[in-house]
């Protein structure tokens, strides 16, 4: 059985920093907590949690130490919050990210109507969303789109881990809803990149394995686009979860992971296959 691991799989630019942020702060400040999980990654999570850094869903009764902003962002006003109680900030948005809500702030005080491509659940899109104006629409796909009301002046920006098909599909439905349209593509580099080769790579192989947290937005989209090429793709988060049986017919083995997957665990799955591989 042939095991090919992607090349781009792993800890993008974003998270590194993000993490390596996150790991220098420990032992800094004895009250360091981080604004939700610093990274969709449980076990990053729990290794910050042994030195000490816990991650806090709100500010609520919280008065002084440190306060790490997780890599996918945070709502603008819990950035008030913080600095109103004079806590010490560490930033660790994702450049992209920040691209994202410069680009919605911006669009707003010019005056259009702005759409977000994305997931109106997942941190990242609600935080983008509250550096807009009254008009912030969130959309998932162009279907979405074609239930706003006419605009004459509309902005698009998307979620960093969407796919350009699904921007470039809801960018055709906002010309047919407004008169002009100003588009951001703020899909980042490395998700783009990740989700290409991993349409090829599910191409060439029996099986498909995609390492990443189940909360992941990045790693759910390399899951869907691999599974529309490859019907034998499975998601996990560690190499316990692996089964034996997904093998049993596969000569060629695919692997990648999401870009919030450190390479511990990565290696962790890499070896437990070429174990597997071995014992047969």
């Amino acid at each position: 059985m042939k095991v090919t691991l992607a090349k781009q799989a792993g800890f993008c630019f974003g998270v590194k920093r993000a993490t390596q942020l996150a790991f220098e702060a420990a032992g800094k400040d004895q009250k360091t907590y981080t604004l939700g999980p610093i990274i969709h990654s449980p076990q990053v999570v729990g290794k910050l949690e042994n030195l000490g850094i816990r991650a806090l869903d709100s500010l609520d009764g919280l008065e002084q130490g440190t306060i790490i902003i997780r890599s996918h962002g945070v709502e603008l006003k819990e950035i008030d919050e913080a600095q109103q109680k004079n806590l010490n900030i560490v930033d660790a948005t994702c450049p992209f990210v920040k691209k994202a809500q410069k680009h919605v702030k911006e669009l707003s005080e010019e005056g259009y109507n702005v759409v977000v491509v994305g997931d109106a659940e997942h941190p990242e899109v609600q935080g983008i969303v509250s550096y807009g104006g009254e008009k912030v629409f969130v959309v998932a796909s162009g279907d979405d789109v074609t239930k706003l009301p006419k605009m004459k002046k509309i902005g698009v920006v998307a979620q960093t881990t969407q796919s350009f098909e699904n921007l470039k599909n809801v960018v055709f439905e906002c010309l047919q809803r407004g008169r002009e349209i100003r588009v951001y593509n703020t899909i980042c580099d490395a998700t783009a990149v990740r989700q290409e080769e991993a349409k090829e790579l599910a191409g060439q192989v029996d099986c498909m394995l995609v390492i990443g947290g189940f909360n992941s937005a990045n790693t759910h989209r390399l899951l869907e686009v691999c599974a529309e090429i490859q019907p034998h793709t499975y998601h996990i988060e560690t190499a316990e979860e692996i089964d034996p049986s997904w093998f049993e017919c596969a000569e060629r083995v695919g692997v990648t992971a999401g870009a919030s997957t450190p390479k511990w665990i990565i290696d962790e799955v890499m070896n437990k296959i070429e174990e597997l591989n071995k014992s047969d």
